[in-house]
């Protein structure tokens, strides 16, 4: 198998993912993401002369979103007609942080 990635290689990109690993976890990762790349390695055998890119697997879309239109929204009724708690026109929900109840 060859040495694609290094520990150091893995290391930096554990690091930039913040994902932290262990000297152990580093070693296995390196052994395991240069196996992956040596997997990979029957696709590079392709003859890809004269093949042009593909940047979308549809080909030739360029732009797909819709004109940006201006349409009526909800009623303050409206909006409010579905929610679980509201309270003074607002939605009202469950506080996240410290102990302050619903918000």
């Amino acid at each position: 198998m060859a040495q694609h990635l290094t520990e150091r290689d893995v290391r930096g990109i554990a690091e930039y993912a913040r994902i932290g690993l262990d000297e152990a976890e580093v070693a296995q990762m390196t052994a395991d993401l240069n196996a992956i790349i040596d997997s990979l390695k029957p696709i590079t055998e392709y003859d890809l002369a004269g093949v042009e890119p593909t940047f979308h697997p549809i080909g030739g879309l360029s732009n797909v979103m819709r004109e940006d239109a201006e349409e009526p929204g909800f009623a303050q009724g409206e909006a409010l007609a579905n929610a679980p708690a509201a309270q003074d026109g607002c939605f009202l929900v469950p506080s996240i942080l410290g102990e302050g109840g619903d918000r």
